[in-house]
């Protein structure tokens, strides 16, 4: 806390964390602990119920057979926490009507209260005082069941349940979401924008909960507000209705801004070749003139009007997924040309350094060497091709040094130094 501090708000209710020195870019402004954590449905049995570490040689918990520990001393750590009031009725209550009647991620949210429910000594626990002080959402929701019977009255269940919603943060390793965590610290101290200058990663270890480390994402003034995105600013249609269901605020961003300014964003074509036509456009534009999230919001010239479908949710999830499908497996002309194309949304889109930006430059330089390796071309093609490869793979690198270490082992760090030996040995 000491490179930060709260001042109010002004327009709201709220408080804002202000820089109280200049933060250089990569900087680690916050470290928290989370209070509580739940795993998605899908990595249980392959990921530490404790440090959320992946581990082939996982041991279930004999009492429950739910839970899963990658050591004793993980074990030992959520036993001391909350597991010893949860185990032993935990078969029965995820049999029980109640939970069986909630949606997917309303059991996600029932498990994950209970588990913080469950370390409540009392009314008088601090930890809870820290999560009551957090803003409620919009919509009071009744509580789910709990896996446990609460040492606090259900009127607080109710309430520090009804923070749930707007206040949690998805865990990640290297941008792909496994769990869910309540880290009330982070929640209290950092407002959102479309356009921050900083981002949340994770830290997994041995013996340990995840911990969330906020990270600067370019040099931040004296004086100036730390905002984290509360989710994928690339919901460009659906985030202010996300904002204002789930959270209760709209947002005032430099990015809402400018597509409010905009006006109503028109559909692109759905006609393949124009909507080739439309990705070559915006390619051409951002080789012309080069902008990003912060410059194109700033800008005293208007966008132009023939572009502006880019901007449709469509179209981005189009570009995505024509990219997802052809990177591994080819035709590697498509996967290439729809990856220069999302690659333009994106810097459109994110502030600079966003480590979304870095992780689809590392996507496209591996797929660049794929092409090579794959494909039959004469000595200047692949040069040509190889080439292309190391810039983006500096570019990959250049973003991806500044989040730094996150997440699970032989991440994309490990990812680049791999694929740069390979291009040095070719």
């Amino acid at each position: 806390m000491s490179s930060i501090k709260l001042e109010p708000h002004e327009g709201s209710g709220r408080s804002k964390a202000v820089a109280r020195k200049p933060l250089p870019v990569g900087s680690i402004i916050v470290q928290c602990q989370a209070h509580a954590t739940v795993l998605l449905p899908e990595v249980k049995g392959h990921r530490c119920d404790t440090c959320h570490r992946i581990s082939p040689t996982l041991q279930k918990c004999t009492g429950c057979a739910a839970y899963w520990y990658c050591s004793v001393d993980c074990q030992t750590l959520q036993w001391q926490t909350h597991h010893r009031r949860i185990c032993k009725r935990f078969a029965k209550y995820t049999a029980s009507l109640g939970y069986q009647a909630l949606a997917p991620h309303e059991k996600l949210d029932a498990l994950l209260l209970s588990h913080l429910v469950a370390q409540l000594e009392d009314i008088n626990d601090a930890r809870l005082a820290t999560v009551t002080s957090l803003l409620p959402g919009p919509v009071e929701s009744p509580a789910p069941p709990i896996s446990c019977s609460p040492r606090i009255p259900e009127s607080v269940v109710r309430e520090t349940y009804a923070r749930f919603g707007n206040n949690n943060f998805v865990i990640h390793s290297h941008l792909t979401t496994f769990g869910h965590g309540v880290f009330p610290l982070a929640s209290r101290l950092f407002n959102h924008s479309c356009l921050p200058n900083a981002a949340a990663k994770y830290t997994l270890s041995a013996s340990n909960v995840p911990r969330m480390d906020v990270v600067a994402l370019r040099d931040i003034a004296q004086g100036e507000e730390i905002c984290l995105p509360y989710l994928d600013p690339a919901l460009l249609q659906s985030r202010q209705q996300i904002f204002q269901l789930t959270y209760g605020f709209e947002c005032r961003c430099p990015s809402c801004l400018f597509f409010e300014k905009v006006g109503p964003i028109p559909s692109p074509p759905t006609d393949t070749i124009q909507r080739d036509e439309l990705a070559l456009k915006l390619t051409q534009f951002i080789k012309a003139t080069p902008h990003d999230g912060l410059t194109l919001t700033a800008a005293t010239v208007s966008f132009p009007n023939d572009l502006l479908p880019i901007f449709h949710e469509s179209f981005v999830t189009y570009v995505a997924q024509t990219f997802r499908d052809a990177s591994h497996d080819g035709p590697y002309a498509t996967a290439l040309s729809s990856g220069e194309t999302l690659l333009a949304l994106y810097r459109l889109i994110y502030p600079p350094n966003y480590p979304q930006i870095g992780m689809h430059l590392l996507e496209l330089a591996k797929t660049y060497w794929n092409s090579i390796v794959s494909e039959n071309m004469d000595l200047a093609s692949e040069s040509a091709v190889k080439q292309e490869c190391r810039r983006y793979l500096k570019d990959a690198k250049d973003i991806l040094e500044i989040f730094g270490v996150e997440g699970d082992e032989d991440g994309p760090l490990v990812e680049i130094e791999t694929l740069e030996t390979l291009l040095q040995e070719s």
